[in-house]
């Protein structure tokens, strides 16, 4: 199922912040912050981008997702419902003790979940493994891995990063959200990872690429646009920004429409 409609893309979206918002009210826990400021990016890659097949969770050529930043589990929890991985009505359980969609992802329990994650900086590690045995074994999917700006102040994220290039991993493509929040307020103020550019323009010059975030009508298309450049065989790794304008600081949650 590949949708190409800007349009039904946005309304696919909406109604994962809309999911998302219900989950995390419902189960009185959770981070809707950061689960809000990835909707978009998750609903172009299960929407349009990624090569998956909802009846066959396992297939061994699938394209894969690693979500660094676990616990904004919700926004992956509702992709993979409104993808038809399990039913909509499980979202309701989402935090429940003996439910399957738990506050970090399980790829044991929850249908569509490639790789456990919530210990922050491990997750590109994950993936550049999958891309590495992927390449070895023949296989033509592509690896996303989905990492919050936190996260980056893990030196394990740019040992990934050197590992990608020098492996030249062109089946890897990692997103940064960078909505300026983490658990102790603005990165920049706990430990800056910044100037994020020019380090990826040093060794071992990463593919940076900013998406058009001036107006939230905008971003669907601009991710869309951009995946004709950042997938191509050439493009070892692609760490890419997503300036958050979406989640807000801790407190206030609307849903964006």
């Amino acid at each position: 199922m590949k949708i190409t409609d800007i349009n039904e893309l946005k309304r696919i979206s909406k109604e994962i912040r809309k999911s998302i918002v219900t989950q995390v009210y419902k189960a009185q826990s959770g981070h809707p912050g950061g689960s809000l400021s990835i909707a978009d990016i998750l609903t172009v890659l299960y929407f349009n981008e990624m090569n998956i097949d909802e009846k066959n969770p396992k297939w061994e050529e699938r394209d894969r997702l690693v979500l660094s930043k676990g616990h904004c589990s919700p926004a992956l929890y509702s992709c993979l419902a409104n993808r038809g991985f399990f039913e909509k009505e499980k979202l309701q359980t989402f935090r429940n003790i003996e439910s399957k969609l738990q506050g970090h992802p399980d790829m044991h329990k929850t249908p569509g979940v490639d790789m456990s994650t919530g210990s922050l900086g491990q997750g590109i590690s994950t993936a550049c493994g999958m891309a590495l045995a992927a390449k070895k074994d023949g296989l033509h999917n592509t690896i996303y891995a989905l990492l919050g700006d936190g996260e980056t102040e893990e030196g394990e994220v740019w040992e990934a990063a050197m590992f990608a290039a020098h492996y030249q991993l062109d089946n890897l493509i990692a997103f940064l959200d960078h909505n300026h929040l983490q658990i102790d307020g603005n990165p920049k103020d706990v430990l800056s990872p910044e100037p994020l550019n020019e380090k990826c323009k040093s060794p071992p010059r990463l593919e940076l690429i900013f998406f058009n975030t001036g107006k939230r009508s905008y971003i669907i298309g601009s991710i869309v646009f951009e995946f004709l450049f950042i997938s191509k065989p050439n493009s070892k790794f692609s760490c890419t920004v997503i300036c958050g304008k979406i989640s807000l600081p801790c407190g206030t949650y609307p849903i964006p429409i």
